[in-house]
Protein backbone atom coordinates (compact mmCIF):
# COMPACT_ATOMS: atom_id res chain seq x y z
CA UNK A 1 0.00 0.00 0.00
CA UNK A 2 1.33 3.42 -1.01
CA UNK A 3 2.17 6.21 1.41
CA UNK A 4 -0.75 8.35 0.19
CA UNK A 5 -3.24 5.46 0.08
CA UNK A 6 -6.46 6.01 2.01
CA UNK A 7 -6.20 2.39 3.18
CA UNK A 8 -2.88 3.16 4.89
CA UNK A 9 -4.40 6.21 6.60
CA UNK A 10 -7.47 4.23 7.70
CA UNK A 11 -5.28 1.40 9.02
CA UNK A 12 -3.16 3.89 11.01
CA UNK A 13 -6.29 5.44 12.54
CA UNK A 14 -7.72 2.03 13.45
CA UNK A 15 -4.44 0.95 15.07
CA UNK A 16 -4.30 4.21 17.08
CA UNK A 17 -7.89 3.76 18.29
CA UNK A 18 -7.29 0.09 19.14
CA UNK A 19 -4.17 0.90 21.16
CA UNK A 20 -5.99 3.69 22.97
CA UNK A 21 -8.81 1.31 23.97
CA UNK A 22 -6.27 -1.37 24.91
CA UNK A 23 -4.40 1.09 27.13
CA UNK A 24 -7.55 2.00 29.07
CA UNK A 25 -8.51 -1.67 29.43
CA UNK A 26 -5.08 -2.85 30.61
CA UNK A 27 -4.15 0.16 32.77
CA UNK A 28 -5.77 -1.15 35.99
CA UNK A 29 -3.93 -4.45 35.58
CA UNK A 30 -0.63 -2.58 35.19
CA UNK A 31 -1.11 -0.39 38.25
CA UNK A 32 1.29 -2.39 40.40
CA UNK A 33 4.70 -1.03 41.31
CA UNK A 34 6.88 -3.89 40.05
CA UNK A 35 9.21 -3.44 37.08
CA UNK A 36 7.05 -5.51 34.73
CA UNK A 37 4.03 -3.32 35.34
CA UNK A 38 6.10 -0.15 34.91
CA UNK A 39 7.55 -1.41 31.61
CA UNK A 40 4.07 -2.40 30.50
CA UNK A 41 2.74 1.11 31.12
CA UNK A 42 5.70 2.67 29.34
CA UNK A 43 5.26 0.31 26.37
CA UNK A 44 1.54 1.05 26.04
CA UNK A 45 2.05 4.81 26.24
CA UNK A 46 4.87 4.71 23.70
CA UNK A 47 2.92 2.52 21.25
CA UNK A 48 -0.24 4.61 21.59
CA UNK A 49 1.54 7.93 21.07
CA UNK A 50 3.58 6.54 18.17
CA UNK A 51 0.41 5.34 16.44
CA UNK A 52 -1.26 8.73 16.99
CA UNK A 53 1.73 10.59 15.54
CA UNK A 54 1.77 8.20 12.55
CA UNK A 55 -1.94 8.75 11.87
CA UNK A 56 -1.58 12.55 12.17
CA UNK A 57 1.54 12.51 9.97
CA UNK A 58 -0.18 10.46 7.26
CA UNK A 59 -3.20 12.76 7.36
CA UNK A 60 -0.98 15.85 7.05
CA UNK A 61 0.97 14.29 4.18
CA UNK A 62 -2.23 13.39 2.31
CA UNK A 63 -3.55 16.91 2.83
CA UNK A 64 -0.44 18.91 1.93
CA UNK A 65 1.37 16.49 -0.39
CA UNK A 66 4.83 16.56 1.19
CA UNK A 67 5.90 13.09 0.01
CA UNK A 68 4.53 10.95 -2.81
CA UNK A 69 5.84 7.51 -1.80
CA UNK A 70 7.67 5.57 0.91
CA UNK A 71 10.85 5.83 -1.18
CA UNK A 72 10.39 9.61 -1.37
CA UNK A 73 9.85 9.79 2.40
CA UNK A 74 13.02 7.85 3.19
CA UNK A 75 15.16 9.60 0.56
CA UNK A 76 15.12 6.67 -1.86
CA UNK A 77 13.13 8.27 -4.68
CA UNK A 78 12.62 5.79 -7.52
CA UNK A 79 11.63 8.21 -10.24
CA UNK A 80 14.44 8.84 -12.76
CA UNK A 81 16.50 11.90 -11.91
CA UNK A 82 19.56 12.85 -13.96
CA UNK A 83 19.89 10.97 -17.26
CA UNK A 84 22.23 11.22 -20.25
CA UNK A 85 22.48 10.84 -24.03
CA UNK A 86 18.89 11.22 -25.22
CA UNK A 87 18.05 11.39 -28.91
CA UNK A 88 15.26 13.58 -30.20
CA UNK A 89 11.96 11.89 -30.94
CA UNK A 90 10.04 11.98 -34.22
CA UNK A 91 8.61 15.43 -33.50
CA UNK A 92 11.88 16.87 -32.28
CA UNK A 93 10.85 16.25 -28.68
CA UNK A 94 12.00 13.94 -25.92
CA UNK A 95 8.59 13.91 -24.25
CA UNK A 96 7.14 10.48 -23.49
CA UNK A 97 3.43 9.86 -22.89
CA UNK A 98 2.74 7.85 -19.73
CA UNK A 99 -1.07 7.86 -19.79
CA UNK A 100 -4.01 10.00 -18.69
CA UNK A 101 -5.60 10.78 -15.32
CA UNK A 102 -9.23 11.37 -14.44
CA UNK A 103 -10.21 14.82 -13.18
CA UNK A 104 -12.98 15.80 -10.79
CA UNK A 105 -14.75 17.86 -13.47
CA UNK A 106 -18.26 17.27 -14.77
CA UNK A 107 -18.09 15.24 -17.97
CA UNK A 108 -14.45 14.33 -17.25
CA UNK A 109 -14.53 11.44 -19.72
CA UNK A 110 -15.28 13.77 -22.66
CA UNK A 111 -12.25 15.95 -23.61
CA UNK A 112 -14.37 18.45 -25.59
CA UNK A 113 -16.36 19.16 -22.40
CA UNK A 114 -13.83 18.87 -19.58
CA UNK A 115 -10.41 18.76 -21.22
CA UNK A 116 -7.82 16.05 -20.63
CA UNK A 117 -5.05 15.46 -18.12
CA UNK A 118 -1.97 13.74 -19.60
CA UNK A 119 0.86 12.28 -17.59
CA UNK A 120 4.16 12.70 -19.42
CA UNK A 121 7.88 12.26 -18.88
CA UNK A 122 9.94 15.28 -19.97
CA UNK A 123 13.48 14.30 -20.91
CA UNK A 124 15.83 17.23 -21.23
CA UNK A 125 18.33 17.02 -24.05
CA UNK A 126 20.41 19.97 -22.82
CA UNK A 127 20.09 19.48 -19.06
CA UNK A 128 20.19 15.65 -19.13
CA UNK A 129 17.36 15.71 -16.58
CA UNK A 130 14.15 13.68 -16.81
CA UNK A 131 11.06 14.43 -14.74
CA UNK A 132 7.35 13.51 -14.83
CA UNK A 133 4.67 16.16 -15.27
CA UNK A 134 0.92 16.46 -15.72
CA UNK A 135 -0.36 18.42 -18.72
CA UNK A 136 -3.91 19.76 -18.58
CA UNK A 137 -5.40 20.47 -21.99
CA UNK A 138 -8.54 22.66 -21.71
CA UNK A 139 -11.77 21.64 -23.52
CA UNK A 140 -11.14 24.14 -26.33
CA UNK A 141 -7.99 22.24 -27.28
CA UNK A 142 -10.24 19.43 -28.62
CA UNK A 143 -12.99 21.54 -30.17
CA UNK A 144 -13.19 22.02 -33.96
CA UNK A 145 -13.36 25.79 -33.60
CA UNK A 146 -9.82 25.77 -32.15
CA UNK A 147 -8.40 22.96 -34.30
CA UNK A 148 -5.68 25.14 -35.80
CA UNK A 149 -5.12 27.45 -32.84
CA UNK A 150 -2.02 27.52 -30.67
CA UNK A 151 -2.55 28.03 -26.95
CA UNK A 152 -0.61 29.87 -24.25
CA UNK A 153 1.06 27.63 -21.66
CA UNK A 154 1.66 28.00 -17.94
CA UNK A 155 4.11 25.91 -15.93
CA UNK A 156 2.76 25.28 -12.42
CA UNK A 157 5.19 24.23 -9.68
CA UNK A 158 4.79 22.84 -6.16
CA UNK A 159 6.97 23.68 -3.20
CA UNK A 160 9.76 21.43 -1.91
CA UNK A 161 9.50 18.48 -1.73
CA UNK A 162 5.88 18.49 -2.90
CA UNK A 163 4.01 16.13 -5.20
CA UNK A 164 2.79 17.02 -8.67
CA UNK A 165 -0.49 15.22 -7.95
CA UNK A 166 -1.29 17.79 -5.25
CA UNK A 167 -1.58 20.48 -7.93
CA UNK A 168 -4.77 18.93 -9.31
CA UNK A 169 -5.95 16.88 -6.31
CA UNK A 170 -5.49 19.50 -3.58
CA UNK A 171 -4.91 22.89 -5.22
CA UNK A 172 -7.34 22.19 -8.11
CA UNK A 173 -5.56 24.16 -10.82
CA UNK A 174 -7.35 22.48 -13.77
CA UNK A 175 -10.71 22.65 -11.99
CA UNK A 176 -10.19 26.35 -11.20
CA UNK A 177 -9.27 27.16 -14.79
CA UNK A 178 -12.31 25.20 -15.97
CA UNK A 179 -14.59 27.28 -13.72
CA UNK A 180 -12.98 30.51 -14.95
CA UNK A 181 -13.46 29.39 -18.56
CA UNK A 182 -17.15 28.71 -17.90
CA UNK A 183 -17.50 32.33 -16.79
CA UNK A 184 -15.37 33.75 -19.64
CA UNK A 185 -12.83 35.14 -17.18
CA UNK A 186 -9.74 33.52 -18.69
CA UNK A 187 -8.45 32.37 -22.05
CA UNK A 188 -7.90 28.60 -22.45
CA UNK A 189 -4.36 27.78 -21.34
CA UNK A 190 -2.33 24.56 -21.30
CA UNK A 191 -1.13 23.85 -17.75
CA UNK A 192 2.14 21.94 -17.22
CA UNK A 193 2.06 20.82 -13.59
CA UNK A 194 5.08 19.39 -11.81
CA UNK A 195 7.36 19.78 -8.83
CA UNK A 196 10.63 21.73 -8.95
CA UNK A 197 12.43 18.72 -7.44
CA UNK A 198 13.57 17.31 -10.77
CA UNK A 199 16.75 15.74 -9.36
CA UNK A 200 15.33 14.10 -6.21
CA UNK A 201 15.86 14.13 -3.35
CA UNK A 202 17.98 17.28 -3.75
CA UNK A 203 16.36 20.70 -3.52
CA UNK A 204 18.07 22.47 -6.42
CA UNK A 205 16.07 25.73 -6.12
CA UNK A 206 15.95 25.81 -9.96
CA UNK A 207 19.68 26.57 -10.17
CA UNK A 208 22.20 25.33 -12.74
CA UNK A 209 24.46 23.89 -10.04
CA UNK A 210 28.17 23.85 -10.95
CA UNK A 211 29.10 20.19 -11.56
CA UNK A 212 25.53 19.25 -10.59
CA UNK A 213 21.95 19.16 -11.92
CA UNK A 214 21.26 21.82 -14.55
CA UNK A 215 17.79 22.63 -13.31
CA UNK A 216 17.49 26.15 -14.70
CA UNK A 217 18.34 24.86 -18.17
CA UNK A 218 15.69 22.16 -17.78
CA UNK A 219 12.93 24.68 -17.03
CA UNK A 220 14.13 27.54 -19.25
CA UNK A 221 14.83 25.42 -22.33
CA UNK A 222 14.12 21.68 -22.25
CA UNK A 223 10.61 21.76 -20.81
CA UNK A 224 9.44 24.45 -23.25
CA UNK A 225 11.06 22.65 -26.18
CA UNK A 226 9.46 19.30 -25.36
CA UNK A 227 5.98 20.64 -24.59
CA UNK A 228 5.82 22.88 -27.68
CA UNK A 229 7.05 19.94 -29.77
CA UNK A 230 4.21 17.71 -28.55
CA UNK A 231 1.31 20.13 -28.05
CA UNK A 232 -0.17 23.11 -29.88
CA UNK A 233 1.31 25.85 -27.72
CA UNK A 234 3.14 29.02 -28.68
CA UNK A 235 6.92 29.01 -28.65
CA UNK A 236 7.61 32.68 -27.87
CA UNK A 237 8.07 34.01 -24.35
CA UNK A 238 4.81 35.96 -24.53
CA UNK A 239 3.00 32.61 -24.79
CA UNK A 240 4.61 31.22 -21.62
CA UNK A 241 4.04 31.92 -17.95
CA UNK A 242 5.17 30.13 -14.81
CA UNK A 243 3.71 30.08 -11.30
CA UNK A 244 4.19 28.17 -8.09
CA UNK A 245 3.91 28.14 -4.33
CA UNK A 246 6.75 28.41 -1.79
CA UNK A 247 9.93 27.10 -3.50
CA UNK A 248 7.94 26.94 -6.73
CA UNK A 249 7.10 30.62 -6.33
CA UNK A 250 10.75 31.58 -5.93
CA UNK A 251 11.57 29.48 -9.00
CA UNK A 252 8.82 31.18 -11.01
CA UNK A 253 10.10 34.67 -10.28
CA UNK A 254 13.75 33.81 -10.74
CA UNK A 255 13.32 31.84 -13.97
CA UNK A 256 11.32 34.69 -15.49
CA UNK A 257 13.67 37.46 -14.33
CA UNK A 258 16.75 35.54 -15.49
CA UNK A 259 15.21 34.16 -18.69
CA UNK A 260 12.80 36.73 -20.18
CA UNK A 261 13.39 35.08 -23.56
CA UNK A 262 11.64 31.98 -22.14
CA UNK A 263 8.92 33.33 -19.83
CA UNK A 264 7.12 36.66 -19.95
CA UNK A 265 4.94 36.26 -16.85
CA UNK A 266 5.42 34.85 -13.34
CA UNK A 267 3.27 34.31 -10.25
CA UNK A 268 4.82 33.61 -6.84
CA UNK A 269 2.49 32.33 -4.13
CA UNK A 270 4.24 32.84 -0.77
CA UNK A 271 7.64 32.55 -2.41
CA UNK A 272 10.99 33.63 -0.99
CA UNK A 273 13.40 35.93 -2.83
CA UNK A 274 16.65 34.05 -2.40
CA UNK A 275 17.63 30.39 -2.21
CA UNK A 276 18.31 28.83 1.21
CA UNK A 277 21.50 26.88 1.80
CA UNK A 278 20.86 23.85 3.99
CA UNK A 279 21.13 20.06 4.12
CA UNK A 280 18.52 19.61 1.38
CA UNK A 281 20.18 22.00 -1.09
CA UNK A 282 23.87 21.35 -0.52
CA UNK A 283 26.29 23.82 -2.10
CA UNK A 284 24.09 25.33 -4.80
CA UNK A 285 26.59 27.81 -6.17
CA UNK A 286 29.86 25.89 -6.06
CA UNK A 287 31.49 28.59 -3.93
CA UNK A 288 30.72 31.34 -6.47
CA UNK A 289 29.55 34.47 -4.67
CA UNK A 290 28.62 36.07 -7.99
CA UNK A 291 26.31 33.19 -8.91
CA UNK A 292 24.77 33.37 -5.44
CA UNK A 293 24.13 37.10 -5.82
CA UNK A 294 22.61 36.64 -9.27
CA UNK A 295 20.05 34.23 -7.76
CA UNK A 296 19.13 36.71 -5.03
CA UNK A 297 16.14 38.57 -6.47
CA UNK A 298 16.50 41.65 -4.28
CA UNK A 299 20.15 41.93 -5.39
CA UNK A 300 19.11 41.56 -9.04
CA UNK A 301 16.62 44.40 -8.67
CA UNK A 302 19.33 46.72 -7.37
CA UNK A 303 22.26 45.81 -9.57
CA UNK A 304 20.98 44.40 -12.86
CA UNK A 305 18.80 45.81 -15.67
CA UNK A 306 15.10 45.10 -15.23
CA UNK A 307 13.68 42.67 -17.82
CA UNK A 308 10.38 43.38 -19.68
CA UNK A 309 8.30 40.86 -17.70
CA UNK A 310 5.07 40.73 -15.66
CA UNK A 311 5.34 39.63 -12.03
CA UNK A 312 2.67 38.84 -9.43
CA UNK A 313 3.63 38.20 -5.79
CA UNK A 314 1.43 37.18 -2.86
CA UNK A 315 1.64 37.26 0.93
CA UNK A 316 -0.42 37.86 4.07
CA UNK A 317 -0.11 40.67 6.61
CA UNK A 318 -0.46 38.12 9.40
CA UNK A 319 0.73 34.53 9.25
CA UNK A 320 3.41 34.66 6.53
CA UNK A 321 7.12 35.24 7.04
CA UNK A 322 7.64 36.73 3.57
CA UNK A 323 5.37 39.76 4.07
CA UNK A 324 8.12 42.38 4.55
CA UNK A 325 10.42 40.89 1.86
CA UNK A 326 7.42 40.95 -0.51
CA UNK A 327 6.83 44.66 0.13
CA UNK A 328 10.55 45.25 -0.44
CA UNK A 329 10.35 43.35 -3.75
CA UNK A 330 7.35 45.39 -4.89
CA UNK A 331 9.11 48.66 -4.05
CA UNK A 332 12.30 47.52 -5.79
CA UNK A 333 10.67 46.59 -9.10
CA UNK A 334 11.79 48.92 -11.88
CA UNK A 335 10.47 49.55 -15.39
CA UNK A 336 10.13 47.84 -17.83
CA UNK A 337 9.25 45.10 -15.32
CA UNK A 338 5.65 45.32 -14.07
CA UNK A 339 4.57 44.06 -10.67
CA UNK A 340 1.22 43.28 -9.05
CA UNK A 341 0.30 41.70 -5.73
CA UNK A 342 -2.30 39.80 -3.74
CA UNK A 343 -1.96 40.67 -0.04
CA UNK A 344 -4.37 38.91 2.32
CA UNK A 345 -5.13 40.21 5.79
CA UNK A 346 -4.28 36.81 7.23
CA UNK A 347 -3.16 33.48 5.87
CA UNK A 348 -0.54 30.82 6.32
CA UNK A 349 2.02 28.94 4.29
CA UNK A 350 -0.51 26.29 3.29
CA UNK A 351 -2.91 24.95 0.67
CA UNK A 352 -5.93 26.75 2.09
CA UNK A 353 -4.26 30.15 1.64
CA UNK A 354 -3.08 29.34 -1.89
CA UNK A 355 -6.51 28.08 -2.94
CA UNK A 356 -7.83 31.54 -2.01
CA UNK A 357 -5.24 33.19 -4.27
CA UNK A 358 -5.16 30.84 -7.27
CA UNK A 359 -8.38 31.99 -9.06
CA UNK A 360 -7.28 35.64 -9.15
CA UNK A 361 -3.70 34.64 -9.99
CA UNK A 362 -4.75 32.45 -12.92
CA UNK A 363 -7.05 35.18 -14.23
CA UNK A 364 -4.23 37.74 -13.94
CA UNK A 365 -1.77 35.47 -15.73
CA UNK A 366 -4.26 34.68 -18.48
CA UNK A 367 -4.60 38.39 -19.15
CA UNK A 368 -0.85 38.69 -19.88
CA UNK A 369 -0.20 35.66 -22.08
CA UNK A 370 -0.51 35.68 -25.87
CA UNK A 371 -0.33 32.80 -28.36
Amino acid sequence: MGLTSKKVLLLAVLVAVALFVLTIWLWPRLSKGNWRAVLGRIGLLFATQLSLFAAIGLFANNTFGFYASWADLFGQEQEPGVVTNYKSGPNGTNLKMLGTERLSIQGASVPTSAGRLDKVLIRGEKSKIASPAYVYLPPQYFQKKYAHKKFPAAVVLTGYPGTAEALYKKLHYPQTQYDLLQNNRIQPTVLVMMRPTVAPPRDTECVDIPNGPQTETFFAHDLRHDISGQYRVGKDAESWGIMGDSTGGYCALKLTMRNPQSYSTAVSLSGDYKAPIDATTGALFGGSKQLERENDLHWRQKHMPAPPVNLLVTSSKHGESNYKPTLKFIEGTKSPSKVASIILDSGGHNFNTWRREIPAALEWMGGHLRA
